[in-house]
């Protein structure tokens, strides 16, 4: 993590930093600087992990962020990139709405893990996880210092890092005749449909109930076309 930039004292440094370490979870998806919708059927999270580190006023802090799915893949995340050595190893996630934790790992209470997390929440991104590391550099940065510090390089860091938008898959179904079948097929295939399967248990003679996963905003795409293609009015079931 350390790098031969001669600092100034009493001044502030930010540097770019690359870390080899495996993405806990592969953002699948395009980049894009659309901010997280909140919504179930999307979210914007970063597709590699980055750091940026700063010395203030003696003590070096780099912050490191990385994309997350679960709470165990944020556990593992924080024992890959954690210094043992260093002052404090102070964190923040967040997966959803509903999943936010942080730590002051020793730091005083809220002038580190709530920094953090506000600058998560502040950028809009999601399963997303930063732990800062502090090497203390024998002065004392005082409660309103500490804030600045931690919330500052977190922000820093993930305006370095490229975002990825990652769309949710519909589970749809439609019955259709077996006429039908090779005509829908071509359309699945074309929308990109997932995890495709067949029910003949219908009640209906010559009638299969045709289930599959589509990307949100393909749904009514795949609709529309395969209503024009099968000429029939068709019943669609989505979860």
């Amino acid at each position: 993590m350390r790098v031969g930039v001669p600092v100034a004292a009493g001044t502030t440094v930010a540097v770019v930093l690359r870390r080899r370490i495996p993405v806990i979870v592969a953002a699948s998806g395009k980049s894009s600087m659309a901010s997280n919708s909140g919504s179930d059927s999307s979210f914007t999270t970063i597709k590699e992990i980055v750091s940026v580190e700063k010395e203030i006023k003696k003590s070096k802090f780099i912050a490191i962020a990385g994309p997350i799915s679960t709470e165990q893949s944020a556990q593992m995340f924080l024992s890959q990139v954690r210094d043992p050595r260093a002052s404090h190893n102070c964190w923040a996630y967040k997966i959803g709405d509903q999943h936010h934790r942080c730590s002051d790992d020793g730091e005083p209470s809220g002038t580190a893990g709530k920094p953090i997390q506000s600058a998560i929440l502040s950028s809009g991104l999601d399963r997303v996880m930063v732990v800062v590391i502090r090497y203390f550099g024998g002065i004392k940065l005082g409660t309103g210092g500490l804030v600045r510090a931690y919330g500052g390089v977190t922000s820093d860091c993930l305006k370095t890092a490229p975002p990825c938008l990652v769309k949710s898959k519909v589970q749809m179904g439609v019955e259709v005749t077996f006429d039908l079948l090779g005509v829908l097929y071509n359309q699945l295939q074309s929308c990109h449909a997932e995890e495709i399967k067949e029910d003949y248990d219908t009640g209906k003679d010559g009638t299969a109930m045709v289930s599959f996963k589509v990307e949100f905003d393909l749904v009514d795409k795949l609709e529309d076309a395969i209503k024009s293609n099968c000429r029939r009015d068709l019943v669609f079931y989505k979860t």
